[in-house]
């Protein structure tokens, strides 16, 4: 299975939550994990690849050079990074057909199966949505859009690599992001609807990428039968904590975090992964990340570099 994340080093202790929660469900081919990212060092892979090569996953760090969203608008709260699984089709090697994006801050409960294995017809993602029908609407003047498309949450994608390849337009993507970036509150969520919301098949939300929030709406609707913890682990796949409300917070309100909480003890174990509440420093003087055969991989200007990978 073919996994892909988009990273900066801050949020590497969360990201190692993450994955020990798709690690409990093995599969017998492992799970193949890209990550997309600026400024992971030869360290921090190594110690992912300590504390998860004997449960079958291999790491492959792609380096991305943030130049080449310059002109991408960002801020402290939506970095760069999280443009580079717009172009995840462009950076990722072309033997690839499809890949599952998840948000680091996410905690899988049940195996991930049904959904990678889900059939794109001409979809280039599958998807949530978490706006309703008035939102919707208004997110869809904010963004210039005529189509009647629903606004992707882009936290949990499934990812039709090929039919992106086929139809990746670089130039369009940057014309858009000069016409409506001034309009942007979401900017990753905010492209991949306008460009791609028409070729998007939407999941079922409670299943897919479910929160605390998305919870509560569903339970304050006198229309709807009440959902609660027993409901979640029967019929929930992806816990998603998006948003300022995550369980590593002090904080944190919901029912949800007891996901989490159910891998501390697991990720504790390992002495050389830090505590998903505490942010990493920047990796100065450290040699960017690279593969198992010491050669960065990297991408940037335009150049792709994937010939070390052992596929």
């Amino acid at each position: 299975m073919n996994m892909l994340f988009t990273l900066d080093r801050a949020y590497l202790p969360v990201f190692v939550t993450c994955v020990r929660s798709f690690l409990r469900f093995p599969r017998s081919e492992g799970y193949r994990i890209y990550i997309l990212h600026s400024d992971l060092t030869e360290d921090d892979v190594s110690m992912l690849r300590r504390r998860f090569g004997h449960d079958g996953a291999q790491f492959f760090p792609v380096y991305v050079d943030p130049g080449d969203f310059g002109s991408f608008p960002d801020s402290l709260r939506y970095p760069k990074t999280m443009y580079y699984r717009v172009l995840a089709s462009k950076y990722l090697p072309n033997d690839i057909d499809r890949v599952l994006y998840l948000d680091p801050d996410i905690v899988v409960i049940k195996p991930l199966d049904e959904l990678y294995s889900k059939p794109f017809g001409d979809a280039v993602f599958y998807a949530c949505t978490h706006v309703h029908e008035f939102l919707t609407r208004v997110n869809q003047l904010r963004l210039g859009i005529r189509d009647d498309v629903a606004y992707i949450n882009t936290g949990v994608m499934l990812m039709n690599l090929a039919a992106l390849r086929s139809t990746l337009d670089e130039r369009r993507l940057l014309e858009y992001v000069a016409e409506r970036g001034p309009w942007f509150t979401l900017p990753d969520q905010d492209i991949i609807t306008a460009l791609y919301g028409k070729r998007t098949i939407l999941l079922d939300t409670m299943k897919y990428n479910l929160s605390d929030r998305i919870l509560n709406h569903y339970n304050a609707d006198p229309a709807n039968p009440r959902r609660g913890l027993d409901w979640v682990r029967a019929n929930t796949v992806i816990i998603h904590y998006f948003g300022p409300n995550k369980p590593w917070k002090k904080n944190y309100i919901g029912l949800l975090d007891c996901f989490y909480r159910e891998l501390e003890p697991e990720i504790r174990t390992g002495s050389s992964v830090p505590d998903p509440a505490e942010r990493l420093p920047a990796g100065k003087n450290k040699k960017p990340a690279a593969n198992k055969s010491g050669k960065t991989i990297s991408v940037g200007s335009g150049k792709r570099h994937f010939q070390n990978i052992k596929r």
